[in-house]
């Protein structure tokens, strides 16, 4: 028998394995029960994010069958109408605010954006945890309220003057706008990670004319929800203090306004619809080049498009108010910006469709759900372009058309986009392939259950079915396409339990998948998967806008990152030339201790306002916690003091 001669690694390769054992020892994620809660990495925090906003998806699916059993016939009985206007609430608020931005937005950006990026870790780290405590707390604050039969019934946009004191007495309403500080809290915080990340943190040679569209997506997101979602916390600030405090800035009678809060909540209402829909589309652009094997097309008119999305989606915000009465000049204004703002969506959808053209389309899953999506959201866009008419949106407003509309705008914009994310990043986050059976099985059942459901709708509201109504005469004869919408919600909830199968047996028992088994182009696969604590053992250089497929084999290395510290390389915003080095803050408690704090004090001000001055001092000691510094870092070993490469 032949032995085989044991093969000597090059000195490259022995002096790589030193130094990632170094790196490991020094970014390694603590450990135990305290580990968890001090934990800053963007890996973990990233993960929370999707897990818990997934939670929160399986919550308000929940309510929505108990919505539509309560609907299935005529004069039904299993919810009373207080009951179905606390469901009806809480399944809308758990979806927009507790699930679509948290999962879309924060739990791919922050676990994508720095690997993509090329960088160690997430910019200020310390924030991004935080901003899943506070994130946490508000939907605790919420499902808490609803499980102590306090749970907010005035829908999930709370119009005054129904929210108001004279007509909503008690706390649900409280509830629900304090709310919407926690989890408005939470995606400023990480709206400014991820953008601080990707101007300050790109590898180098990332430029701007070379950074992937889904980073363009996210930093223009980023900008996004920096600008909206401060009017919504105004909103819902402005409406606690006319409940508890007795002010009246939307008390008609006292010289308020009713319609000034619709123009703050909306304003940032129809921007929160793209804020959905581009993290779902980014994936769409991430996914396409990888299962068709071919260079997107339309690279820059693609990234015109999403800053043109993001401009012209906060001028569109008085299209949800044509009923209200504004005078028909205005609303003319608002018609043309809704029609116009399909624009950059469908420069979108046509390069993804040339870019597939003549492409070779591996159909994998993440790529079927991205079929699926251009299905369902061709529909939803359509049925958007018909409400931008005055006329037609008085006639079907506050109809189960609106509603069939919205469910293929946010699902097919932000729930088809998810399933392909976590099937393509899901060799990324546990190494191991899902099961492509199961996988399928998941995808035509809920494809199928959907549009049984939602396409119904639009026969239900053009035969007159009014929204927010919790039963209906026999008479009116919506009992058979009741029954039809909700017998599509079966095949949804199965194909959820299958999706949910699929991934707890796939994390254990799946295919191991290799660094990067789909063979894509972008940063997060050039290193492990899993990837290490450290992300990178060297951090990369770029040489094109698709890296793995563009770059040479023998990349130059970026050096002089110490190793003994968490130290992160800062480059220029524009060239990105490396311009100095940062210290990582490390494992910290404080964050979570802060989100302690401040949740005491935003929860205590639904019954007291008295609770913002005591709550104050906490809030301060511990932010002193957080900031105070820890001493200087261990000098520089000899042969690390400066970066080259």
């Amino acid at each position: 028998m032949a032995v085989t001669e044991p093969v000597v690694a090059n000195e490259r390769d022995v002096a790589d394995a030193e130094l990632a054992r170094r790196l490991d020892r020094t970014w390694r994620q603590p450990k135990g029960f305290w580990g968890w809660f001090s934990n800053t990495h963007h890996t973990a925090i990233g993960l929370r994010f999707m897990v818990t906003a997934f939670v929160f998806f399986l919550l308000g699916g929940i309510l929505a069958a108990m919505i539509r059993m309560q609907l299935i016939r005529p004069e039904n009985s299993l919810m009373g109408p207080d009951l179905y206007n606390q469901v009806f609430t809480m399944h809308g608020a758990t979806m927009i605010f507790l699930f679509a931005v948290p999962m879309m937005f924060q739990g791919f950006g922050v676990y994508v954006v720095p690997l993509m990026c090329g960088a160690r870790n997430i910019a200020f780290p310390r924030l991004n945890a935080f901003s899943y405590y506070i994130y946490v707390g508000g939907a605790l604050c919420l499902w808490g309220g609803l499980l102590t039969n306090t749970g907010p019934d005035v829908g999930w946009f709370a119009y005054v003057p129904l929210s108001g004191p004279q007509y909503s007495p008690g706390h649900r309403t409280d509830i629900w706008a304090q709310m919407i500080t926690f989890t408005e809290v939470s995606a400023l915080g990480v709206a400014v990670c991820i953008a601080t990340t990707i101007l300050r943190h790109r590898a180098p040679g990332m430029t701007l004319n070379r950074m992937p569209i889904l980073l363009w997506e996210k930093l223009v997101l980023s900008f996004m929800v920096i600008f909206a979602m401060p009017s919504v916390m105004v909103a819902s600030s402005l409406l606690l203090l006319d409940r508890l405090v007795g002010t009246h800035f939307f008390n008609h009678s006292e010289g308020g306004d009713v319609l000034l809060y619709q123009h703050l909540f909306w304003f940032f209402g129809h921007p929160e619809v793209y804020i959905i829909f581009l993290p779902g589309a980014a994936i769409i652009s991430t996914l396409v080049p990888a299962f068709t094997r071919r260079r997107i097309l339309g690279h820059t008119p693609i990234v015109l498009s999403v800053v043109a999305t993001g401009f012209i989606g906060f001028g569109v915000w008085v299209h949800h108010m044509f009923a209200t009465g504004l005078p028909q000049l205005s609303e003319s204004f608002f018609t043309a910006a809704s029609l116009m703002i399909v624009i950059p969506t469908a420069v979108q959808f046509f390069f993804w469709v040339a870019t597939m053209w003549n492409g070779r389309i591996w159909l994998r899953l993440p790529m079927l759900w991205c079929f699926g999506f251009f299905f369902v959201f061709l529909i939803g866009g359509l049925s958007g372009v018909m409400l931008a008419s005055v006329p037609l949106d008085t006639q079907v407003h506050d109809t189960y058309f609106i509603v069939a509309h919205f469910h293929y705008v946010l699902i097919g914009g932000a729930l088809f986009p998810m399933f392909a994310g976590i099937y393509f990043w899901f060799p990324k986050m546990v190494g191991r392939m899902a099961d492509e059976t199961l996988g399928k099985w998941h995808f035509w059942l809920f494809f199928i259950g959907f549009n049984m459901t939602f396409f119904t709708m639009h026969f239900l509201g053009l035969r007159g079915m009014t929204r927010r109504v919790y039963t209906y005469l026999p008479e009116m004869h919506w009992g058979p396409l009741s029954a039809l919408a909700t017998a599509g919600v079966v095949f949804m909830t199965a194909g959820i339990l299958v999706f949910l199968v699929n991934i707890l047996r796939s994390m254990r028992m799946g295919k191991i998948a290799g660094d990067n088994p789909w063979g894509d182009f972008s940063l997060e696969w050039a290193t492990s998967s899993p990837p290490p604590s450290y992300n990178f053992v060297h951090i990369p250089m770029v040489n094109g806008r698709n890296p793995l497929w563009d770059g040479p084999i023998d990349q130059p290395l970026i050096v002089g990152l110490r190793d003994d510290i968490r130290e992160t390389l800062v480059t220029h915003s524009l060239d990105t030339e490396p311009q100095h080095k940062d210290e990582d803050p490390g494992p910290s408690i404080w964050p979570f201790l802060t989100a302690l704090t401040v949740s005491a004090a935003f929860i205590g001000s639904i019954f007291t306002p008295w609770a913002v001055p005591i709550g104050a001092p906490p809030v301060v000691v511990t932010l002193i916690g957080w900031l105070w510094p820890r001493g200087h870092s261990p000098a520089p070993l000899p042969g690390r003091e400066s970066w080259q490469h």
